[in-house]
């Protein structure tokens, strides 16, 4: 990671409608940042407005990337994302910019930070094998094949049980193994200010239910028509983004308005909820998590570290 030593990384994260955008703006303005996309959701060009992604009218202001830059007929994976972060980050490293991250997508930013493991191509006969039995079924041969892996995930986590069993199958390897020789990862090149934003929960719950109303009156719904109409895969990320199933049953007269936006508003409370619980946990402990009162006090603190 040569070409990315000692550029100057912010990382803004935190739970969906914790405040990271408009923190994110602020503190580009006042570096002459570059805000640089950390959010799943975020990447596909689809849906601005059910993603909650900046308006067209903040991107212009200020530099925005990665934000709706991949059609939503594909699948964005972390590693394709991570690639192309670099590739931003080392952009306004060369232009004398610090890059500012900002998204809740964790898994995003492991990739990003800690790199990818080395693991071969997958054999598809086995692939498609594991993949077709039953999460039970899996997880009891998960237990015989690779323990360790078992004892660490829920027996019902299907996506993750299902990797962990071919990829032992495929490769005579733990999964657990292949993670300990990650490659790729920029932490240890770049001088990065994190900060996770922890806003009390009745203040964060509010404002998922105040976004999502908003949301279904300010153009969503033409939104998710629009996609509805494309006729895509309906296993795509963008075709399970919250707000899509709820705006569909509405448009499909199975909920009424007021139905869909609460299905939505809970979808997004329970998803606000995971990624609290995640974010208080797993991140490294020294990375400052804050609550809404501080917001003011830390962006002068990443300010500062940025024009170090």
């Amino acid at each position: 990671m040569d070409e990315l030593r000692g550029a100057r990384v912010a990382l803004i994260t935190g739970p969906t409608a914790s405040g990271k955008s408009s923190l994110a703006m602020r503190i580009a303005e006042r570096t002459n940042g570059v805000i640089v996309n950390a959010d799943s959701a975020q990447v596909y060009r689809d849906l601005r407005i059910v993603t909650a992604r900046p308006s067209a009218e903040d991107e212009a202001a200020l530099p925005h990337r990665l934000f709706g830059y991949i059609d939503g007929s594909e699948a964005c994976s972390a590693a394709r994302w991570a690639g192309d972060a670099k590739a931003s980050i080392a952009e306004a490293l060369g232009a004398g910019q610090p890059a500012i991250l900002v998204g809740g997508t964790g898994l995003y930013h492991r990739t990003l930070l800690e790199g990818l493991a080395p693991i071969p191509e997958i054999d598809p006969t086995i692939r498609e094998d594991v993949r077709a039995n039953p999460v039970a079924e899996n997880y009891t041969a998960l237990e015989r094949e690779d323990p360790a892996s078992a004892e660490r995930l829920s027996a019902t986590d299907t996506t993750r049980v299902a990797r962990a069993l071919e990829v032992i199958r495929s490769t005579g390897r733990t999964i657990d193994a292949w993670q300990k020789e990650k490659r790729g990862g920029i932490a240890g090149a770049v001088e990065l200010a994190p900060l996770i934003l922890l806003p009390d929960r009745d203040w964060l719950y509010a404002r998922c239910d105040a976004r999502f109303a908003d949301m279904f009156d300010s153009g969503a719904v033409d939104e998710v028509r629009a996609l509805l109409d494309r006729k895509l895969d309906p296993s795509l990320p963008i075709m399970r983004a919250i707000g899509v199933p709820e705006i569909a049953a509405f448009l499909a007269d199975d909920l009424d308005r007021d139905e869909a936006i609460t299905a939505a508003a809970q979808a997004t409370r329970r998803y606000a909820k995971r990624q609290y619980t995640w974010f208080a946990n797993q991140p490294p402990a020294d990375w400052a998590r804050i609550d809404e009162s501080e917001y003011e006090k830390y962006e002068s603190e990443i300010v500062t570290k940025l024009l170090q």
